[in-house]
């Protein structure tokens, strides 16, 4: 994949290596490390606003039930992306679901409704940032290629609130039509979802700090290669969020192939192509190799615990 990534950019965009790996090496690491610390401080964020999510969702007779710690909350979102980047059909979404499922005994189809919620949540919030993004830089005349991210984030808004007025009507109604195997597990769904968003100004405020954390990260990253005076915030906030509208395409493992052109193209708007390509690299090291890597690292260590737990549980004598 990465092969395949370099070789297009190599022939899509004419590239100056030189130029490109000149501007790598002379990077800032601890803008870099910054860059990193903004987006992994976005997983705690996260993490809180699913735990909140979780509970609002529980039935009265479930509320006792207790819910995992943000930071663990955080590690299974995290094992969810670590997921999403390695295979196709954001799968990772299930799988978070599942591990979670797995460790605290709750309801699988409750926990995918809280994360459907979830996504609606982000892309609204997505939406919303970007045409307020948009905004800023039509006053400057820089609108090339952000009408179609724009219709792009209506139409994801449009599907996802719609789902959501549709299944609020409709969806009790329709559970009964179900065979009984089935009506349970969509009712558990439904509760998931809906009961999701009984916090929602509290929700959407974590949203946007959220999504702000992700602005960060590119902003330092432009700013370790001492590229700041060449693109605007508002340019900054709008690749960012266009890049978390290309990860939502299934096509490829974290969007890898389709993220990266998207990114050098907006950000050519302001920058030579081979800084663009720069940052583009510099990025995807941070959200996409960095969850590969360390993804793995915690998915394995999570498997030898529970390997170890698994062994001590079968020498216990009963």
């Amino acid at each position: 994949m990465a092969a395949f990534f370099l070789t297009f950019l190599a022939v899509r965009f004419d590239v100056s290596w030189d130029d490109t790996w000149d501007k790598l090496r002379a990077s800032d690491l601890r803008l870099y490390g910054a860059a990193f610390a903004s987006y992994y401080a976005g997983f705690i964020l996260r993490g809180l606003r699913w735990r909140i999510m979780l509970q609002s969702s529980l039935t009265d007779e479930e509320s006792p039930r207790e819910l995992p710690y943000v930071l663990a909350c955080s590690q299974y979102i995290f094992l969810g992306w670590f997921a999403n980047a390695i295979t196709w059909f954001r799968l990772g979404d299930a799988y978070r679901a599942y591990v979670f499922t797995e460790d605290t005994g709750h309801s699988f189809p409750r926990t995918m409704g809280t994360i459907l919620a979830e996504r609606v949540l982000d892309v609204v919030t997505i939406f919303v940032l970007l045409a307020v993004a948009a905004l800023a830089l039509s006053w400057v005349g820089n609108l090339h290629g952000t009408a179609l991210f724009l219709g792009i984030a209506s139409l994801l808004v449009l599907v996802g609130v719609t789902g959501m007025l549709v299944m609020k009507r409709f969806g009790m109604r329709l559970a009964r039509l179900l065979p009984s195997r089935f009506r349970e597990a969509y009712v558990r769904f439904h509760e998931g979802a809906m009961g999701s968003f009984r916090q929602m100004p509290l929700l959407l405020f974590i949203s946007v700090l959220t999504w702000l954390t992700e602005v960060g990260r590119l902003y330092f990253v432009i700013q370790s290669l001492d590229l700041t005076g060449t693109a605007s915030f508002s340019l900054v906030v709008f690749v960012t969020l266009a890049n978390a509208i290309l990860t939502t395409v299934p096509i490829t493992p974290g969007g890898l192939g389709i993220v990266e052109p998207g990114i050098v193209g907006l950000l050519t708007l302001s920058l030579a192509r081979s800084e663009a390509v720069s940052v583009a690299l510099l990025d995807r090291s941070i959200s996409y190799l960095s969850i590969v890597v360390l993804g793995g690292v915690v998915f394995l260590l999570r498997q030898a615990v529970r390997a170890r737990r698994m062994a001590s549980a079968e020498m216990t004598p009963e």
